[in-house]
């Protein structure tokens, strides 16, 4: 399947979600989120559940928000399934809780962006 993207429900694209956590852990070791936002679709939406901060709508929105408040830690993706929806959710551990469940990323792709992605902590 070309780009490995969601074509059906249920579907997970693994090539583009293993760019995804790559292209996320060399913007926290370098500090250039720009190639992370480029995976971004233009209209994208980033949300944070449960904390006062967003949602941020479209590229720009979102490359402000990891300008002014960058991730500092690394993550590892533990587990990923999908939804009836096409949504993937992703159970992760940022490299500071070594291993341990911090949180989910709910993850809507088409093609080869990301439309939407919500996420939690635990």
């Amino acid at each position: 399947m070309p780009g490995d993207s969601i074509t059906r429900m249920g579907e997970i694209p693994t090539a583009f979600l293993e760019r995804h956590l790559t292209t996320f852990n060399e913007a926290v070791a370098t500090g250039d989120f720009g190639p992370l936002v480029e995976l971004f679709a233009p209209d994208a939406r980033l949300a944070f559940a449960g904390l006062p901060i967003g949602p941020f709508d479209g590229r720009a929105a979102i490359a402000a928000a990891y300008e002014a408040q960058p991730p500092t830690d690394t993550m590892t993706i533990l587990e990923r399934e999908a939804d009836e929806d096409g949504t993937i959710v992703q159970q992760f551990s940022w490299s500071a809780d070594d291993g341990e469940r911090s949180g989910e990323m709910r993850l809507r792709v088409t093609g080869e962006q990301i439309e939407q992605l919500v996420v939690s902590f635990d």
